[in-house]
């Protein structure tokens, strides 16, 4: 397993139902927030037990490895958000998604990228 400093795309998500952040490697270190499943956030520093993220507002906390998954995912910020057909902006939009709704990610080229609604099976 690699240890230390997390390379620049390196993403991860709360994997149970909720995770504690924390302000210091240690259970004992004062308790920041709970945060929901899904709750994307970037690796900074990958330690034994424990990983440094940053959340999208750029705050650092510290979580336990074991309440991470490697799986990715985004959320739409703005309140509506369109889907379009490839990925392009000036792509045909297919639909809009409310904020708030979780899509899971595929795979990405820069700031656009294929995803998975969490209702359905259909890959945009």
């Amino acid at each position: 397993m690699w240890r230390g400093v997390a390379r620049a795309a390196d993403f991860v998500s709360v994997a149970g139902s909720s995770a504690i952040l924390y302000d210091a490697p240690s259970l004992k270190a004062k308790k920041r927030f709970v945060v929901n499943r899904y709750m994307p956030f970037e690796q900074v520093v990958v330690l034994d037990t424990w990983v440094k993220v940053r959340d999208r507002s750029g705050g650092l906390y510290w979580v336990e490895k074991s309440a991470l998954s490697g799986k990715r995912y985004v959320f739409a910020l703005t309140p509506v958000l369109d889907v379009r057909a490839e990925p392009d902006l000036g792509a045909p939009r297919l639909f809009q998604v409310r904020q708030q709704v979780r899509w899971s990610i595929l795979n990405s080229t820069g700031p656009l990228g294929q995803g998975r609604h969490q209702d359905t099976d259909i890959a945009m």
